[in-house]
């Protein structure tokens, strides 16, 4: 029998109709997002000027996303969602490992394969080199060999090559290989803390809440190797006047570093960070990727 709907009874008359749903993951999922959706709305007691001003701003959102960038992770970054769903998901791990940190909107796949001790910059400018080196171990202590390393970051001017070229070039990014041992290095500019992209709707909604919009200076590093738990995760350098106040709320103490002189460095007269990565064995959770290239996104 048709009953009458209101403000309160519409939520159990949504659920009714999704509780055939045969996925048991899918059922969970969406029958929380309702719960939680319809209380948001009553809570708030949103308006139909509002409910339309949030479709637009999503449909926007959605309209601003392109092979090189992607509006809606970074809508999700600047919420926290993107933290929270990594610090839930590292909770997972079956050891200790170094914290995560978010993998961001400007990741690329299949970045240039380098040695060891090469640059990540196909074009470093007048800047001035630091160097980055350590190991990749397992949480006993034990080197992990042949580990693969996808670093990224921005130029010494505070831009990623997604902006500044699109598709068409990649900078300041690349991909190595841990030695037998275990060991990593490589040289870089040291990049810049930068504002977030505030040309579009999120950019709108960052300015409306009087926030700064910045991320501090980091590095970012995605470490993989066989039977381990991918670790994604940045090093932040710990003299940016953002440090304590990330706009995607990425950064961890443990992950702070300031490069300084260093003679057990693999390269003398330049400044280095010496940090040491710890993997967890893999679970059965899959990737831990809180982000994704946009290309394949705009593709998918």
């Amino acid at each position: 029998m048709q009953q009458d709907l209101d403000e309160n009874t519409v939520t159990a008359a949504v659920l009714e109709q999704m509780a055939n749903t045969p996925n048991p993951r899918l059922k969970q999922v969406m029958e929380s997002l309702v719960k939680h959706l319809h209380d948001f709305a009553r809570d708030v007691d949103l308006t139909p000027e509002e409910w339309l001003y949030g479709i637009a701003f999503m449909t926007e959102i959605g309209k601003t996303c392109t092979p090189s960038r992607q509006e809606t992770i970074l809508l999700s970054d600047t919420l926290g969602l993107s933290a929270l769903v990594n610090a839930l998901h590292a909770k997972k791990n079956l050891a200790k490992a170094t914290d995560p940190s978010l993998l961001g909107p400007f990741y690329r796949a299949a970045a240039p394969m380098i040695a060891a001790g090469g640059s990540i910059c196909a074009t470093p400018g007048q800047a001035p080199e630091i160097q980055f080196y350590g190991q990749v171990q397992d949480s006993s202590g034990n080197p992990i060999p042949h580990a693969q390393l996808t670093v990224w970051q921005t130029d010494a001017e505070g831009f990623y090559d997604m902006q500044l070229h699109g598709e068409e070039q990649m900078d300041h990014r690349a991909m190595l290989e841990t030695d037998a041992s275990g060991h990593y290095s490589f040289r870089a500019v040291r990049p810049l803390g930068y504002y977030i992209p505030m040309d579009g709707p999120v950019g709108r909604m960052i300015n409306a809440q009087l926030r700064h919009g910045c991320r501090p200076a980091h590095t970012h590093f995605l470490i993989s190797a066989p039977g381990y738990a991918e670790l994604v995760t940045s090093l932040y350098f710990g003299d940016d006047q953002y440090i304590g106040t990330d706009t995607v709320f990425g950064v961890s103490r443990s992950l702070i570093i300031e490069p300084k002189m260093d003679a057990a460095a693999p390269i003398s007269g330049i400044p280095a960070v010496h940090y040491v990565f710890t993997l967890s064995p893999q679970t059965a959770e899959g990737g831990g990727r809180v982000g994704a290239d946009p290309s394949q996104l705009v593709k998918a």
